[in-house]
C-alpha cells in the first residue's frame, strides 16, 4: 500500500512541479539544478563546494563545471577556504546575488499562483501535510544508531517540559532567577492559547528517543515577520547539531508560511546560540543593556531576510 501510494504521489508531483520549471515557465537562463545551487549560495553565503555537492547530491564534476560557468558569468567567486585550504569556498558576487534574488521572486510568484487555486481553509492542512511527509522521509533515511536526532511536533507534557528545562538550565548555567521561568511560562501559555496553525509551530528535538531541545516559531507584531523563540538544547545532548537543526527547521517553516523576515531576541552571554544564528544568516541589528532575571545583561536583536 505505502509503495503504491508513494509512486502515485511521485508521478502526480512530478507533473505538478513541471509548472515551476525555471527555464520554460519562469523565463530565466538557468536550469532547475542551477537555480538550486544559486538558492543554496544565497541562503548560506559562505559555502564550500564539497558541502554544496553533498547538500544537493550532485556529481562533483558536474558541479565543478557549473561553478566554472558561474564564475565566467561573474555570478560567483571561488577561492581556498579559510578553515581548510584543501576545500574551495564559493561566494556569490553582487551580480550573482541579484540573479538569485530574481529567481527567488519568480519562484515565489509561481508557487503563489498554485496556492491561489487552493481554498484558504485548506492551505494550512496542505502545509502541515507537506511538513509531515518531509519529516518522516528525512528521519527514515537516517540509519538507527546511538546519537540519532529526530524532530517532531508537540505531545502532551512537552510544553511543561519546555518551561521546566529552560528554567533549570539557565539557573544552573547563568544563575538566572524565577523571572526567567515566569517569562518562559508566559510565552508557552500564549502560544498554547492563541496558536495559528500553519503560521506558528513548535518543534521538540529528541536524542535517542529522549527530549533534548526545542524551538518556537510565532507571528511577530511586524507584518510578514516571524519570531524565533525559546531555542534550547539540553546540556546532556549538546554536540549533536541539535541547535542547528532546530533553527533550520524553524526557518524552513517560516519560508513555507510566506513570512518575509524572521527576528529573534537573545542575550550576549549565550555565545553558542549566537554562533548558530550567525551561521544561519542572522544579522545583529541592535543591542540594549538591561537588568533581568537577577543579572545585568546585554540584550540583542537579530534579523534575517527570508
Amino acid at each position: 500500500m505505502a509503495v503504491r501510494e508513494i509512486r502515485e504521489f511521485n508521478r502526480f508531483y512530478t507533473n505538478l512541479i513541471g509548472a515551476l520549471d525555471y527555464s520554460r515557465h519562469l523565463h530565466t537562463p538557468f536550469t532547475l539544478t542551477e537555480a538550486r545551487v544559486l538558492y543554496e549560495l544565497a541562503h548560506a553565503p559562505r559555502t564550500d563546494a564539497a558541502d554544496l555537492r553533498l547538500e544537493l547530491s550532485l556529481d562533483a564534476g558536474y558541479l565543478s563545471r557549473m561553478l566554472a560557468r558561474f564564475e565566467e558569468q561573474r555570478l560567483v567567486t571561488r577561492g581556498p577556504s579559510a578553515e581548510d585550504a584543501r576545500r574551495q569556498r564559493i561566494e556569490l558576487t553582487d551580480q550573482g546575488r541579484e540573479a538569485a534574488g530574481l529567481l527567488e521572486e519568480k519562484s515565489q510568484e509561481a508557487v503563489a499562483t498554485l496556492v491561489d487555486r487552493i481554498a484558504p481553509e485548506d492551505r494550512p492542512r496542505l502545509a502541515e501535510a507537506m511538513r509531515t511527509v518531509r519529516e518522516i522521509l528525512r528521519d527514515s533515511a537516517r540509519p538507527p544508531a546511538k546519537g540519532r536526532v529526530t524532530l517532531r511536533g508537540p505531545r502532551p507534557g512537552d510544553l511543561g517540559w519546555v518551561v521546566e528545562r529552560n528554567a533549570a538550565v539557565y539557573a544552573e548555567e547563568f544563575g538566572w532567577n524565577e523571572e526567567y521561568e515566569t517569562l518562559v511560562a508566559r510565552i508557552v501559555a500564549d502560544f498554547a492559547e492563541t496558536r495559528e496553525p500553519g503560521c506558528e509551530a513548535v518543534w521538540i528535538a529528541e536524542l535517542d528517543g529522549r527530549r533534548a531541545g526545542c524551538v518556537f516559531c510565532v507571528r511577530d507584531t511586524l507584518p510578514g515577520t516571524a519570531r524565533l523563540r525559546l531555542l534550547l538544547v539540553d546540556p546532556s545532548a549538546r554536540g549533536h547539531g541539535i541547535g542547528r537543526r532546530l533553527v533550520e527547521e524553524c526557518l524552513a517553516f517560516a519560508r513555507s508560511a510566506d513570512y518575509r523576515d524572521m527576528v529573534l531576541w537573545t542575550n550576549d552571554v549565550l555565545g553558542h546560540a549566537r554562533s548558530i544564528y550567525q551561521r544561519a544568516g542572522f544579522r545583529l541589528v541592535g543591542e540594549q543593556p538591561h537588568h533581568s532575571f537577577g543579572k545585568a545583561l546585554m540584550g540583542q536583536d537579530w534579523h534575517l531576510t527570508l
